[in-house]
């Protein structure tokens, strides 16, 4: 027996077997090829009865790892893991070449193996492979954790996402929801004829967000280099060039803190079309996630961390200034008064209240009041101008944008506006960025010359939307930190 032996002992033990098979001759082969998978077994072949399934006689090559062992003299239970499931082998010292079996007697948890056989069913009614011929086709030197518990170590499962994946069907699923989520939009962008495109991850002028970057270097040119914080400015030149409505599901680097709602490296989805505005954008957003609710769930309703959605239903909307008012239990109209908002701002800890605008008091209010409160699915509209370089002047109110943010279970979920196609306008507040920067506003923009040049040879109308995939899919599978949904997060050094 093994479990009492030191991690050490065990590691010494799997590598005295891996240099038997070396010996022989048949350390990690890769002539094995298998025709099944565990979970289409399941389903094709679990509703025979045991006499049906005698008569069919059905031969099957199957592969995966160890998860179970039942060793037993002359005959044993094993149970292997593929990518589809788990499915139960009948190995015996009768059905096997001479000595098989008793080389498979010395396997461990965790090797990966191949097996032939005939499909039976047991007595208990379990679809099992009664092994005609078996290989092993990896040693694994490491044991895996321990059987019951898992890796339960939430920052081990972090580090080291392939055990999680292994020992915990429920990180494996996850991970699945996410591929069909993000295959779910594509096919919602290609079926409203959309153009899908991809654009440079590296940008010589910082623009898009705001948001502190990553910078690097290229040698050759001998240039500093931001890695993108945005696809934002690429986009909109495509708009220009022609393509009217265009999407990118892209990677977007920002120099911030970890928490469970930021990584430093994230997905999102990005989008822009013509001959549109924010309330049409609205409207699109409200079916685009009804239908990846559907396509990846199944359906439309949602219970998770105690809330109840229905992705069918109309999202609730209401300005930022009303949000903030209700918070405070104030008059809206106390909101314009640059004494109250300073005096608010100090009550709740904002930072240089002597040198921000009253919009970035007004916004910074409203990410410390209300946002972490907007559970049901809500448009926050009315944005400050001077939070929102690239939106378009509202022409009811030239102090607001036409922009509007969606917040689900007090997450943003998006960003999106009607954009700002006037060139002079667009150089006017690129100016005040830059201001901003020589101030020290760490996050504000660059101007950018050849965006306005662009801007010159005529944007159409039109809108367009952010949405964080990696928020979406926090949403929709109930995690309740961003590391749970990326495969890799990033990670302090354990050093």
């Amino acid at each position: 027996m093994t479990e009492n032996l030191s991690e050490n002992e065990l590691l010494r033990l799997r590598r005295e077997k891996l240099e038997e098979l070396r010996k022989k001759g048949i350390a990690y082969p890769n002539t094995f090829r298998r025709d099944s998978l565990s979970s289409d077994l399941k389903i094709k072949y679990s509703s025979f009865s045991k006499q049906e399934m005698e008569e069919k006689s059905i031969e099957v090559s199957v592969a995966g790892r160890i998860m179970l062992q039942r060793i037993m003299g002359k005959a044993s239970f094993i149970t292997i893991q593929d990518m589809k499931g788990q499915i139960q082998a009948y190995i015996r010292s009768n059905d096997l070449p001479e000595d098989q079996y008793e080389e498979f007697k010395t396997w461990d948890l965790g090797d990966i193996v191949g097996i032939r056989g005939k499909l039976f069913i047991t007595n208990t009614g379990e679809l099992t492979v009664n092994a005609s011929d078996i290989e092993m086709l990896t040693k694994s030197l490491r044991p895996l954790p321990e059987k019951h518990s898992g890796l339960v170590d939430t920052e081990q499962r972090y580090r080291k996402r392939y055990l999680d994946l292994i020992t915990n069907p429920e990180s494996l699923e996850v991970f699945k929801k996410r591929s069909q989520i993000i295959s779910s939009i594509r096919e919602f962008f290609v079926m409203k004829d959309y153009q899908e495109v991809e654009t440079p991850m590296m940008h010589s002028v910082l623009g898009g967000a705001a948001a502190k970057p990553f910078t690097t270097h290229h040698n050759a040119l001998d240039m500093d280099l931001y890695l993108r914080i945005a696809p934002e400015l690429y986009l909109k030149r495509l708009v220009v060039g022609g393509i009217e409505k265009v999407f990118e599901i892209n990677r977007n680097f920002r120099n911030e803190g970890l928490s469970t709602k930021h990584n430093p490296e994230f997905t999102m989805l990005e989008y822009y079309t013509a001959y549109a505005d924010f309330n049409d954008q609205m409207s699109f957003i409200e079916q685009l996630i009804s239908f990846i609710s559907e396509r990846a769930l199944g359906s439309t309703k949602l219970e998770t961390n105690g809330f109840s959605y229905d992705f069918s239903e109309s999202f609730q909307r209401i300005s930022l200034k009303e949000s903030v008012a209700r918070k405070l239990s104030v008059e809206e109209s106390e909101l314009d008064k640059k004494d109250f908002l300073i005096q608010v701002g100090k009550k709740n800890k904002i930072d240089n209240l002597d040198k921000i605008s009253e919009g970035k008091i007004l916004f910074e209010l409203f990410e410390k009041l209300v946002e972490d409160d907007l559970n049901t699915p809500t448009f926050i509209t009315g944005y400050p101008k001077d939070v929102s370089p690239l939106s378009r002047a509202s022409d009811s109110n030239n102090n607001e944008v036409d922009r509007f943010e969606l917040f689900i279970g007090g997450r943003e979920i998006a960003n999106g506006f009607s954009e700002l196609n006037d060139p002079d306008d667009q150089a006017e507040r690129f100016r005040k960025q830059v201001e901003q920067k020589t101030a020290g506003d760490e996050e504000a923009m660059e101007f950018d010359t050849d965006y306005i040049e662009a801007l010159e040879y005529g944007l159409p109308p039109c809108a367009g939307v952010g949405i964080g995939i990696d928020r979406l899919v926090m949403l929709l599978t109930g995690a309740k930190s961003i590391r749970d949904v990326l495969l890799f997060p990033q990670m302090k050094p354990k050093n």
